[in-house]
């Protein structure tokens, strides 16, 4: 079999897979390297929390004769591009967890042959390649070529995929960074050099703190209209006709995922050990993280100040449409907190089976309030009005609806 080359991807979740993908339909010969026997097993049938993949292309990723997964770290083994897509969650202090990354690093330095490429993908703070991952992975050779190549998936997206996405890359060297951008070259159309992996890094921090902030923003502007008596989508509608210096976010449930709740926490955190603060980071956090509350609060405030005994059904909890992706969703603590205050609460999504050691329930039953959290376009919401329950939407999207209660 005549390829490219070797490339190996260790973790095969949801920025894994579509690099995978990406790099067998360049003729690359991929090995995705993954322990999670549920991923190995489940990748081919894009069962929830897999990965990024439509069910058509995993079936052709499992299917080609260029990929192949498995569990063994032994099997970078003549690779001459290693990349690193593993998970860089927060701890329960919401700061930083490297543990994954700085593992898998460490597992790679007995396979690597003198001049490999190791790339990272993983999210983190600037600097993790230099003074982290470096001296792990060139401990026993120097000659091992360091790079970072943030990812930039925005999963179910119908617009952004990897290749129409600009790729930022910087290496530690030149010879790292000219042979990363000849490799990023052919899976994505368009490749940003930047001057140092810092750059990068900070980039894709700033890029999900960009979000995080604005999102902030309107998310306080949607209570503050709640005090005032005034609809705040159309307050955002009619800020929305200027047509500069203006850029619309929508109020919501709160922030989930794997990318806005995490990463400017990331950059937070590096303001704070270079002995700064990161106060517009840190206020958008608790925000955010507050929007559940604000949401029961509301909840509360239909039925009169008390939800005990009530039948309440969330709509949709995965934390974006069209995923089922329920890491961090704002519906866990919406859940929760409606539960504290004496709720029966059940949950409907299409995309998520089983959750919470909980089953979906229908969309349709006997409860006396819907709570949209996530529109996923497969669920017929409004069905939900002619069964004469009531709707709160936190997503504004039939707020023109008779009988809605908008967010």
């Amino acid at each position: 079999m005549s390829t490219r080359g070797k490339v190996a991807i260790i973790g095969q979740g949801y920025v894994g897979q579509p690099l995978a993908l990406a790099a067998s339909r360049a003729g690359y010969e991929v090995i995705g390297v993954d322990r999670d026997p549920v991923t190995r097993s489940a990748l081919a049938l894009d069962q929830p929390g897999t990965g990024a993949l439509s069910p058509s292309d995993s079936l052709e990723l499992t299917s080609s004769q260029y990929y192949a997964i498995t569990d063994e770290i032994a099997a970078v083994a003549n690779a001459s591009i290693v990349i690193l897509a593993v998970p860089t969650p927060l701890d329960e202090e919401r700061q930083p967890d490297t543990s994954i990354l700085e593992a898998a690093a460490r597992s790679l330095v007995p396979h690597l042959l003198p001049g490999t490429l190791v790339i990272n993908e993983s999210t983190s703070y600037p600097g993790t390649l230099r003074n982290l991952l470096a001296p792990i992975l060139q401990s026993g050779d120097s000659s091992i070529l360091l790079a970072t190549a943030p990812e930039r998936i925005d999963p179910a997206s119908p617009e952004f995929s990897l290749a129409n996405t600009p790729r930022l890359i910087a290496g530690l060297s030149p010879e790292a960074t000219t042979r990363t951008k000849d490799f990023y070259s052919t899976i994505v159309q368009r490749v940003e050099v930047v001057a140092s992996p810092e750059i990068a890094e900070a980039a894709k921090l700033f890029e999900n703190t960009f979000r995080q902030v604005n999102i902030a923003l309107v998310n306080e502007l949607a209570q503050i209209c709640h005090l005032l008596g005034i609809p705040v989508w159309d307050v955002i509608e009619a800020a929305s006709t200027k047509p500069f210096g203006f850029m619309g976010f929508h109020p919501s449930a709160g922030v989930g995922g794997h990318c806005i709740p995490v990463d400017p926490s990331y950059l937070a955190w590096s303001a704070q050990q270079a002995g700064g603060e990161a106060k517009f980071i840190n206020l958008a956090n608790d925000v955010n993280l507050g929007m559940p509350t604000f949401v029961v609060k509301r909840v509360l405030e239909i039925f009169g100040g008390s939800v005990v005994g009530k039948k309440i059904r969330i709509l949709g909890v995965a934390y974006k449409p069209n995923v089922a992706d329920i890491r961090g969703t704002p519906a866990r603590s919406i859940i929760i907190q409606l539960r504290d205050e004496g709720a029966e609460v059940s949950w409907h999504d299409p995309h998520v089976e089983t959750w919470m050691n909980e089953t979906s329930a229908p969309l349709i039953g006997n409860y006396d309030l819907a709570l949209l959290v996530t529109d996923h376009p497969v669920m017929h919401v409004p069905s939900v009005i002619g069964s004469g329950a009531l709707l709160f939407d936190t997503t504004g999207k039939y707020r023109n609806l008779e009988g809605v209660i908008a967010l």
